[in-house]
C-alpha cells in the first residue's frame, strides 16, 4: 500500500511551479473564450502569464460578486464557455450561484484528499453530505467512487435509517459534517447499535474543534479535516503529519491582502485567491472570501504542496459608517496610495451617540506629515472622516483582520 496517491504530491516544488504555469496559458485561452472572462481578461497575453508574478497582475474576480452576475446573465453569469447540457450535473448553492460539474473523472479534486484520510479502493464509505440542489454530496461521492470506494448517498438526517444502513453495509469510511458523525455515534449508543465499522472519516462544512476531535479519535474513528468551496471543489487537505493542511494538485493558491490582489508575504494572514486548471470549468484568480497564511517548509508525509494553516475567518469584513459601507477594498486602495505603510487596521466605534473610525496604520518613520496624507486619503477614498494612529511596524496583529467594527450591539 503507497503512502501517497500518485507521484505528482512528492515531486520537486520547483517541477510543480514549472509545470503549473506552463499549462496557466492554455487554461487562459479557455478561460477568455467565455464572453465574461474575455470583458474581464481584456488586454492580457496568456502567453505572457507563465510566473506568480504575472498572474498577480490579472485581476481578482471575488465570489461575493458572483450571485450579482449570475442574475445578470443566467446561469454561469459568462464565465463559462460550454452551455448547460455540456456538463454532467447543475447545481445551485446559496446566493443563488449556479455551479455545473465537468464529465471527466473526480471533478471535484477529491480522491487524494480521500486517499490521504486513510480510505483505499474497495472502502464503502457513508456519504452524509447533502445530495439536494447543492454540490457538496456529488463532490465527496464522486471523489469517492474516483478512488475504487462504494458509496452510500445517505445525505444528512434520518439518523434511524443511517443507523440501519451501517449494520447492514459495515462502512469503514464517514464523509460528512464532524457534527452529524457525534449526532450518528451518540444514536447509536443510545440505542446499542454497532456502528464500529467506521474506522475513519473525513469532515468538513463545519469547525472542529480539538475537543470533538479528541472525542471522536477516542471512539475510534481517525478523522481528518478537509478545506472546499462548492465552486472549486476540495482545494486543502489533512494529512498523517496534522501539520496544516496540503494545497491540492492543478490549484494554483495565492494569498493576498484582503479587499485587493496583492500577494502577502509567507506567513502573513491574507484571502484565498484560486486559479484552477480546469479547461471545462476554469477559475482564474477566484477570491473566496475565506482567510488562511502560509506555512514555511515541506509536511512530514512527503507532500511537497505548499501547506495553509486551515480557515482563519472571513476576509469580507465590510460594515456601515454613518450609514455608508465601509469596504476592505477601500482600505485596500489607501495602503497603495501609502506603499510606506504596514499593515492597516481601521477600527470603528462610538462616541456620543455617533459612528467614529481610527484607522491604525504601521510606520517606520511617522511623522505629522503622513498622518495628515493618510488622514486625507481615508476621506478621499471612504468619503468619510477618521482618525488616524501611527504604531510601530509589527504592532498590528497578523490575522488578517482589515476593519474592525468595535461597536457594542444594543
Amino acid at each position: 500500500m503507497t503512502e501517497h496517491y500518485d507521484a505528482l504530491e512528492t515531486r520537486r516544488p520547483a517541477d510543480r511551479e514549472a509545470d503549473l504555469f506552463a499549462r496557466l496559458p492554455g487554461v487562459l485561452n479557455s478561460a477568455m473564450a467565455a464572453p465574461a472572462y474575455a470583458r474581464l481578461l481584456r488586454g492580457t497575453d496568456p502567453a505572457g502569464v507563465t510566473s506568480r508574478a504575472a498572474l498577480a497582475g490579472l485581476p481578482v474576480l471575488r465570489k461575493a460578486n458572483l450571485p450579482a452576475l449570475h442574475k445578470t446573465a443566467p446561469p454561469f453569469g459568462g464565465f463559462v464557455r460550454g452551455a448547460p447540457g455540456y456538463f454532467g450535473r447543475l447545481f445551485t448553492s446559496p446566493g443563488p450561484i449556479f455551479e455545473p460539474e465537468p464529465v471527466h473523472a473526480d471533478p471535484w479534486r477529491g480522491a487524494r484528499a480521500l486517499f490521504a484520510s486513510g480510505f483505499r479502493p474497495g472502502d464503502v464509505v457513508l456519504n452524509t453530505f447533502s445530495y439536494h440542489l447543492t454540490p457538496g454530496g456529488f463532490i465527496f461521492d464522486t471523489s469517492a467512487r474516483a478512488l475504487g470506494c462504494a458509496v452510500i448517498p445517505a445525505g444528512p438526517g434520518n439518523t434511524d435509517a443511517q443507523l440501519e444502513l451501517i449494520e447492514a453495509y459495515r462502512p469503514v469510511g464517514y464523509s460528512g459534517t464532524p457534527d452529524f458523525l457525534k449526532i450518528l455515534l451518540d444514536a447509536a449508543a443510545a440505542s446499542c447499535r454497532d456502528i464500529s465499522s467506521i474506522k475513519r472519516a473525513l469532515v468538513s462544512g463545519a469547525a472542529f474543534p480539538t475537543s470533538l476531535q479528541d472525542e471522536i479519535k477516542a471512539r475510534g474513528i481517525d478523522a481528518y479535516q478537509s478545506f472546499g468551496t462548492a465552486d472549486l471543489g476540495l482545494m486543502a487537505y489533512e494529512t498523517q503529519a496534522r501539520e496544516g493542511m496540503v494545497v491540492n494538485e492543478d490549484l494554483i493558491l495565492e494569498i493576498v491582502r484582503p479587499g485587493s490582489g496583492e500577494p502577502v508575504t509567507e506567513g502573513e494572514v491574507g484571502e484565498i485567491v484560486v486559479t484552477s486548471l480546469d479547461t471545462d470549468h476554469p477559475w482564474i484568480r477566484l477570491a473566496i472570501g475565506d482567510l488562511t497564511a502560509a506555512m514555511p517548509g515541506l509536511s512530514a508525509c512527503g507532500r511537497t504542496n505548499m501547506r495553509i494553516k486551515g480557515w482563519m475567518g472571513r476576509a469580507d469584513q465590510s460594515t456601515k459608517v454613518k450609514g455608508m459601507f465601509v469596504r476592505p477594498e477601500q482600505i485596500a486602495e489607501i495602503a497603495k496610495r501609502h506603499p510606506e505603510l504596514g499593515r492597516l487596521r481601521l477600527v470603528v466605534t462610538r462616541q456620543g451617540e455617533a459612528d467614529a473610525m481610527t484607522l491604525n496604520a504601521e510606520a517606520a518613520s511617522p511623522t505629522d506629515a503622513l498622518r495628515s496624507a493618510i488622514a486625507a486619503s481615508l476621506r478621499a477614498v471612504t468619503k468619510l472622516d477618521g482618525k488616524v494612529e501611527l504604531v510601530p511596524p509589527g504592532n498590528l496583529p497578523n490575522d488578517g483582520k482589515i476593519i474592525a467594527d468595535a461597536r457594542t450591539a444594543t
